[in-house]
C-alpha cells in the first residue's frame, strides 16, 4: 500500500486507474488503512466502511478490465459526513441521542458519486447536529486538525476537512449551513465549494432547510468542480433545486481571469481580522491585480451584522425540531449547544418574520451591489487557528458559537454561491483562506478565479500525515 495515493489529486487518480497503470483496490486499501491510523491523532471518522470500500473497489477494478465505460470519479476513495445519509450506515448527527440511528436510503449526492464510480470509504465527524463552527461532539470526542493536533479543523464538517488534509482521500462530501464547508476547508488549508442554493440536492430534508447547502470539500478547486459536476443538477426529492444546465466547472478552472470585477472587502463592515490573517489576504488581493483583475477596496458590503437574521432561521429552525430531545434528553446533548437552541426557540412569531423580512432585505442589496461587480473577495475567516476544546476564539469573547465566523454565515442567507481556497500561511503557520462570492448562480466566474489563484500558489501539506 503504497504513500504515493496519499495526496494524489482524484483527476490523477481516477486517469490513472482508468489506464490501469494503478488499481482501486490498492488507493482504497490505502485510504483505509490512513483513516485506521490517523483516528488515535486526528479522529476524522464516526464509521470507518472498511468491507463495503473493498467490495466497491474490486468492482470498480473489474468494470475497468471489462473495458465497460467508467465515470469521471471511477475508483477514487471518499467519504461523506456524518449528517449526510448512507443507506446501512450510521447517521448519527454526533449525538448520544441518536446513536443508534441507520440511514434507510442513499442521499441524492452518495448515489450520484457512487454513479461516478468514487468508492466510499466511511462517514466523518460533525458537531453535534452541525451546531458549532468547531469540531467536536459528545459522542465522537475532538476531531483534530493535521497542521497542528492542538487546533481544531473547525466545524460543523470537520472529519471531512481534517481527512483530505491529512491525505486519507482527495475527496469528501459536506454540507454547509452557516458556512460549515468554508470554515473547516480555511482552518485545514483545502478547498470548498458552497454552490448556489439548491444547485446540489440536499435529502432527507435538514432541520435548517432554507440554508443548508452540500458540496465539495478537496485539496484543490480543481477536484472540487470535478466532483461538483458529478453531484449537482436537479432532484425531485429536494424542491429547492436547481433544474437547468450545470455551469462547466471544470472548463471554469482554464478560464482567464482577466478583466473580473472584484470587490474586496477586509471587513464586510462589521468584521474584525486578525492582522496577519488580513495581510494575507490583502497579497491575495494584489495577486488577483497581477493576474489582470480590477480589484477595488470596498469597507462596508452590509449594513450591519446579520447573524441575528441567520440565527433566527438556523437555531430557532434545528430548536423547534430538536425540541422533543431538548425536553427528554437534554443531558446528553452539548451543553453549549443546548443553551444557544433554548435562547433560538424563545423567538415570538413577529420577531421571526421581521427576521424572515430582514432577510429579503439582505438579498435585495446583495442583487445591487453585485451589479457592479463580478466577485466579492474578503477573509473566510478572522482567525487562522482556534484551541481544540474551545467554542470560540479568546480573541472574540463577544462572540457565540457562529457569529465569530463573520463571513460565511451571510452567504447562506442569500444563497449565493461561495468557495474558500488557501491563500498563505499566518503566524503561526496555520492555513489561511480566502473566500470568494459570486453574484446568483454564477458558479463560474467564482471557481474562475479561485482556480486562478491556485496556480500561483506553491502546494504545501501537513507534515507527519
Amino acid at each position: 500500500m503504497s504513500a504515493e495515493f496519499d495526496f494524489m489529486s482524484a483527476r490523477e487518480m481516477a486517469r490513472r486507474i482508468a489506464r490501469r497503470e494503478i488499481s482501486s483496490l490498492e488507493a482504497t486499501q490505502r485510504a483505509l488503512a490512513k483513516a485506521e491510523a490517523t483516528q488515535a491523532s486526528i479522529n476524522a471518522f464516526s464509521c470507518i466502511m472498511g468491507e463495503e470500500a473493498l467490495d466497491a473497489a474490486r468492482a470498480a477494478d473489474a468494470a475497468t478490465m471489462r473495458g465497460d465505460k467508467l465515470g469521471p470519479l471511477h475508483g477514487v476513495p471518499y467519504t461523506a459526513k456524518d449528517l449526510i445519509a448512507v443507506k446501512g450506515a450510521p447517521m448519527t448527527f454526533g449525538s448520544r441521542t441518536m446513536a443508534n440511528n441507520v440511514a434507510t436510503a442513499d442521499a441524492p449526492v452518495v448515489e450520484r458519486m457512487n454513479a461516478a464510480g468514487a468508492v466510499l470509504i466511511g462517514k466523518t465527524t460533525t458537531s453535534e447536529f452541525g451546531c458549532k463552527a468547531v469540531g467536536d461532539n459528545p459522542l465522537n470526542g475532538i476531531t483534530r486538525n493535521p497542521w497542528n493536533t492542538g487546533k481544531t479543523p473547525g466545524g460543523s464538517s470537520a472529519g471531512a476537512a481534517a481527512s483530505v488534509a491529512a491525505g486519507v482521500t482527495s475527496l469528501a462530501l459536506g454540507t454547509d449551513g452557516g458556512g460549515s464547508i468554508r470554515i473547516p476547508c480555511c482552518l485545514t488549508g483545502i478547498a470548498g465549494i458552497k454552490a448556489q442554493f439548491g444547485r446540489i440536492p440536499l435529502w432527507p430534508h435538514s432541520a435548517a432547510p432554507s440554508v443548508a447547502h452540500v458540496g465539495p470539500m478537496t485539496r484543490d478547486i480543481r477536484d472540487a468542480a470535478l466532483m461538483f459536476m458529478s453531484i449537482a443538477g436537479f432532484d425531485e426529492r429536494d424542491p429547492a433545486t436547481v433544474a437547468g444546465p450545470l455551469p462547466d466547472l471544470v472548463a471554469a478552472c482554464d478560464a482567464d481571469p482577466r478583466g473580473l470585477r472584484i470587490a474586496y472587502s477586509r471587513t464586510l463592515g462589521y468584521a474584525r481580522p486578525d492582522a496577519d490573517v488580513a495581510a494575507v489576504i490583502d497579497a491575495a488581493a494584489k495577486t488577483f491585480e497581477a493576474l489582470g483583475a480590477i480589484v477595488e477596496p470596498v469597507e462596508t458590503v452590509f449594513a450591519a451584522d446579520p447573524v441575528d437574521v441567520w440565527s433566527a432561521e438556523f437555531y430557532a429552525s434545528i430548536g423547534t425540531r430538536l425540541a422533543p430531545l431538548l425536553a427528554t434528553q437534554r443531558d446528553l446533548l452539548d451543553p453549549a449547544v443546548v443553551s444557544i437552541l433554548e435562547q433560538a426557540v424563545k423567538l415570538d412569531l413577529r420577531t421571526y418574520y421581521t427576521k424572515v423580512f430582514e432577510r429579503y432585505a439582505l438579498r435585495e442589496r446583495m442583487r445591487l451591489f453585485f451589479e457592479r461587480y463580478d466577485l466579492l473577495l474578503s477573509p473566510t475567516l478572522a482567525v487562522a487557528s482556534l484551541d481544540v476544546g474551545k467554542n470560540v476564539p479568546d480573541s472574540r469573547p463577544d462572540r457565540d458559537l457562529v457569529s465569530w465566523v463573520y463571513y460565511t454565515y451571510p452567504f447562506n442567507l442569500t444563497g449565493q454561491p461561495a468557495v474558500t481556497v488557501r491563500a498563505g500561511f499566518a503566524d503561526d503557520g496555520m492555513p489561511v483562506g480566502l473566500q470568494l462570492v459570486g453574484r446568483s448562480h454564477d458558479e463560474y466566474n467564482v471557481v474562475r478565479a479561485a482556480a486562478a489563484f491556485e496556480k500561483t500558489q506553491a502546494a504545501r501539506q501537513p507534515a507527519g500525515f
